[in-house]
């Protein structure tokens, strides 16, 4: 069965209507099977961009407590090769969430990522190579001139 890992951005979008990714969230959420993976730093960083939407933060709990958004990765079991990700892409100013979710990917081969960040797919890689599957909002067409 393929592991679904979840970053920050469709997490705070489902819980947040005014989030323009909104319906692509929800409906993306509702449509995998539970539970969705993801790093105490993705719960953070949601935790933070939710603190302004009533009702978000218990909302993204509500997620936990039920088992539909696991954190199993342990970042003292990881340390090491998180930094080493973090050191690859400082210039790129990869943040501790996205080292962790890129871990995650190595550790978990059948995987694929949840996420609106476009780093994950035109810049991050699993063990240096590989591109590391997603699952993204469609790209707009772009207008004709």
């Amino acid at each position: 069965m393929r592991v679904r890992l979840v970053d920050t951005g469709p997490l705070v979008a489902t819980l947040n209507r005014r989030d323009k990714h909104h319906r692509w969230a929800k409906e993306l959420l509702a449509s995998v099977r539970p539970p969705l993976l993801t790093c105490e730093a993705v719960l953070s960083e949601a935790a933070y961009l939710l603190r302004d939407v009533a009702g978000g933060l218990p909302a993204l709990l509500e997620l936990v407590t039920r088992g539909l958004v696991q954190s199993p990765f342990r970042l003292q079991d990881e340390a090491s090769a998180v930094r080493q990700l973090l050191t690859r892409y400082a210039s790129a100013r990869m943040d501790l969430a996205d080292a962790c979710l890129v871990r995650m990917a190595e550790l978990h081969a059948d995987c694929e990522l949840l996420t609106i960040d476009t780093e994950f797919r035109d810049i991050y890689r699993r063990r240096g190579r590989q591109v590391i599957p997603t699952v993204m909002p469609s790209r707009p067409a772009a207008r004709l001139r």
